[in-house]
């Protein structure tokens, strides 16, 4: 009987951590949408066919999960939105380590000449643009 009750509460332990564990996880959610040269359409699907292991590696790193790109095309032009997830508790100290990764910046090399930016954020010389969140339900 001793045993059967230690092992309940073992397991009870177990659960209950796990779920302190998954509760005390701060998620934050980020889309973002840029477009795509219509001319680089096929050659960013290969290069995300057959994204290097480094590339993913660091992403993992700097904690981001569930990274997904999406392509739609609008009338005639082509879009990419973005979305991930980052469990961290620093996001611009992990994004300043994901930009001076040599290998992140060389496939970045690759990757943002397909990109045709958004109006307002070319003039901020950068690439994708942010979008709000207005809904979300698990």
């Amino acid at each position: 009987m001793k045993r059967y009750i230690i092992a309940i509460l073992f397991i009870g332990f177990l659960f209950t951590g796990c779920n302190e564990d998954i509760k005390s996880k701060q998620i934050q959610r980020f889309g973002s949408i840029t477009g795509l040269k219509a001319e680089k359409t096929a050659y960013y699907k290969e290069l995300h066919a057959n994204a290097w292991p480094a590339v993913l590696k660091k992403i993992k790193e700097c904690n981001i999960e569930n990274y997904s790109i999406y392509l739609q095309k609008i009338n005639d032009s082509y879009y990419l939105f973005s979305y991930f997830e980052y469990t961290g508790d620093n996001f611009d100290a992990d994004m300043r380590k994901m930009a001076a990764d040599p290998e992140t910046q060389r496939w970045w090399k690759e990757t943002d000449p397909c990109q045709q930016p958004l109006t307002e954020t070319a003039e901020k010389k950068e690439i994708w643009t942010n979008m709000e969140e207005i809904f979300h339900t698990n």
